[in-house]
């Protein structure tokens, strides 16, 4: 992770194996290209056999194995397992569900951040381990716990609930002002007493007042970060300054912006597009990962891939997805490092006979004999040496999707922008993608700087219902300078409590958009697809309606609503704005809508000078000062033409490629350009 090169690793479990097959699986992953491998993190038992009584003999004979070889290690810390002896003796360290019922031992993932027991037994286990092994050479990185969030991301035990108070108490101060933000005085819900408030608990029709949720979600997201730092900062204690910390995410009530300032050194995903191929509602397939591995570029740029898929997936009743296709682990292996991955480790490297996981399949299958992934596995390996040079590289957008944690944790729970929401990221990416445009997304905080946002020339907005004064101002003088912005129906109307202001939509935004939202209506499903008329064509205008008001003479309406009592009112406007210009659309994004705008502004197709391909194949772009490595993947089992309009070479055939070439189904191309194309 040091951006001089891009490494292949697998994870491996020696405690699941007899140690005769150890060195073995060693040779045969050296010999495949594997040059990694992350070990330990469900081995608690295996270090901790009793209530202080440290073992650390059986790692220490592997670590004595793997030192014989030129193997590297990323060592994990065991957390996300407990051992039973902790969980019965100390039951209050457990997980307990918003309806108070408690999570018992036999899966993962069953404590709670907040146990004071669970708090000092990470920090006495991951101490041990690190203190233990922090000096050896083979390690390269330490990996903090396994999937924080994943499984569980809400807590509710009576150590959240006291927790939660005091982390109200600081952010507050008072029970004032904790009742002014949330608005008790609706349906006497005042507080008089800090011991009279708790986590959202099981009410009728499982209602709880909004602005607590919210503020029960930035807590959740406050103990996931805590409890990393807390072992971050044990790890920092032992270990050498060029060895990384990560953790491997994304998961859902975590800020990770902050877990990087504050904790890691990189940040890690977990790659398994089938899950892509099996959702109903999906039209790209394994391609929508692509939009995951661009939200972890937003936090770590490069990153890394703690788990990329390499066989069919399963639990006893839990996911169940389809093996992979020849060719398809080689084009998922480039379409993580085309993102940004200079690391992209296998799960896993052979199959758990016994287990939850015995449906998960790895590289290998139980019976332990070289396959057709191996082979592929093997190929991708020689293929990334090929591109060594592409390793720090970064990714080329000219276009940005803004986010915050806040907005996407309070869309969650509002019933109308929750849906616009989901439909509208799905529908830029949908676009972006098909359209070949680049795009990053941009997570903005009270940190985020101008010069940030003036990376882009084009930032998207999609609903950004809470604003925040700082970000407000950002955008104001984003646009002043020549930026393009372009934000959806409900654009800043709530306030940083999850209040809506006594102004008109959008709120103290009116000046950059030139428009107010005079009225609004949800659709209901039977109108799900309405259009409005831009000029002599129909786009879709979908879920939600906000019907738009000029105020300036500088605002144009380029698009109206059809049909219904507000046929011919303005649906989309441009307004100039200093030296650029910011569009409203009264509704969610589709994909057609987003692409008629990317068109509209001869933003898509960016590269179409440089080349054409096919709507299945993605582009995507990494540089390196002056050099630039377009990445091209065909996420069609068929062979596809790509038309070439210059002279490129092909990094992984060392050939010059011209005119026109044909693509194997499954194909990728990785083309270097002797100059910055951005």
């Amino acid at each position: 992770m040091k951006q001089e090169r891009i490494v292949m690793g697998v994870c491996y479990y020696p405690e699941h194996w007899d140690k005769s097959l150890w060195y073995d699986d060693l040779r045969r992953m050296s010999q495949a290209g594997i040059q990694v491998i992350r070990i330990a993190e469900f081995a608690w038992n295996k270090f901790e056999v009793k209530e202080g009584v440290y073992n650390f003999d059986f790692f220490d004979e592997f670590m004595d194995l793997v030192e014989t070889t030129d193997m590297k290690v990323i060592f994990c810390t065991p957390t996300a397992t407990p051992p039973a002896w902790l969980t019965e003796k100390y039951p209050e360290v457990l997980c307990v569900d918003y309806d108070g019922s408690q999570h018992k031992h036999g899966m993962r993932r069953q404590y709670n951040y907040n146990s004071p027991v669970y708090i000092e037994k990470t920090r006495q286990i991951v101490e041990a381990v690190v203190r233990h092994y922090g000096q050896r050479k083979s390690i390269i990185g330490w990996q903090i716990d396994n999937e924080l969030n994943c499984v569980t991301d809400e807590f509710y035990a009576q150590a959240d609930h006291i927790a939660f108070r005091e982390f109200l108490k600081e952010k507050y101060m008072t029970l004032d002002k904790v009742n002014e933000a949330w608005g008790t005085v609706f349906w006497n819900q005042t507080y008089m007493d800090w011991e009279e408030i708790f986590l959202p608990r099981h009410t009728p029709r499982k209602t709880a007042n909004p602005h607590l949720k919210l503020d029960s979600v930035r807590f959740f997201s406050e103990s996931a970060n805590r409890y990393c730092k807390l072992q971050a900062d044990i790890i920092k204690r032992y270990i050498q300054p060029d060895v990384f910390i990560t953790t491997n995410g994304i998961f859902k009530h975590i800020d990770y912006k902050k877990m990087m300032t504050e904790s890691l050194d990189v940040l890690s995903y977990d790659s398994y597009p089938t899950f892509g191929i099996m959702d109903q509602q999906n039209p790209l397939g394994d391609r929508k990962w692509s939009m995951n591995l661009a939200k972890v570029r937003s936090s770590s740029q490069p990153f890394a891939i703690m788990e990329q898929q390499a066989g069919p997936g399963g639990w006893v009743n839990h996911h169940k997805a389809p093996s992979p296709k020849p060719g398809q682990l080689r084009l998922w292996t480039f379409q993580s490092i085309a993102h940004g991955a200079d690391m992209v480790s296998y799960f896993r490297w052979r199959t758990c006979a016994f287990g939850t996981e015995i449906y998960w399949y790895g590289i290998l299958g139980h019976d332990n004999q070289d396959n057709r992934r191996l082979e592929e596995v093997t190929r991708t390996a020689q293929d990334v040496k090929k591109i060594q040079q592409v390793a720090g590289g970064e990714y080329q957008a000219d276009l940005a999707i803004l986010y915050d944690y806040d907005n996407d944790w309070d869309a969650e729970y509002d019933v109308w922008c929750a849906p616009m929401h989901q439909r509208s990221q799905m529908g830029w990416f949908q676009a972006l993608q098909e359209t070949h445009t680049p795009f990053d997304y941009l997570a903005v905080d009270k940190e985020t700087t101008l010069e940030e946002l003036k990376k882009y020339t084009y930032l998207v907005l999609p609903h950004m219902v809470i604003m925040k004064d700082e970000i407000r101002i950002l955008i104001d003088e984003y646009v002043k300078q020549g930026g393009t912005v372009i934000a959806g129906a409900r654009t800043a109307y709530k306030d940083v409590y999850g209040q809506c202001p006594m102004k008109p939509e959008p709120v103290s935004m009116n000046h950059i958009f030139g428009v107010e939202v005079e009225d609004f209506t949800l659709l209901k499903p039977d109108q799900s697809i309405q259009y409005a008329k831009w000029g002599e064509d129909k786009i879709e205008v979908n879920d939600f309606h906000s019907i738009l008001k000029p105020i300036s003479k500088d605002c144009q309406v380029k698009a109206t609503y059809v049909g219904d009592y507000y046929d011919g009112k303005p649906a989309i406007t441009y307004h100039t704005y200093g030296q650029g210009q910011a569009i409203y659309v009264g509704s969610s994004f589709g994909a057609q809508t987003a692409a008629y705008i990317l068109r509209d502004l001869n933003i898509a197709e960016p590269y179409k000078k440089q080349l054409e391909l096919p709507t299945c194949c993605e582009l995507a772009i990494r540089s390196c000062g002056n050099v630039s490595y377009l990445f091209i993947l065909n996420y069609s089992g068929e062979q596809q033409k790509i038309q070439l309009n210059g002279n490129y070479q092909d990094l992984l055939t060392d050939k010059q490629l011209e005119k026109e070439v044909n693509l194997e189904g499954y194909g990728v191309l990785v083309l270097q350009v002797n100059e910055s194309i951005h």
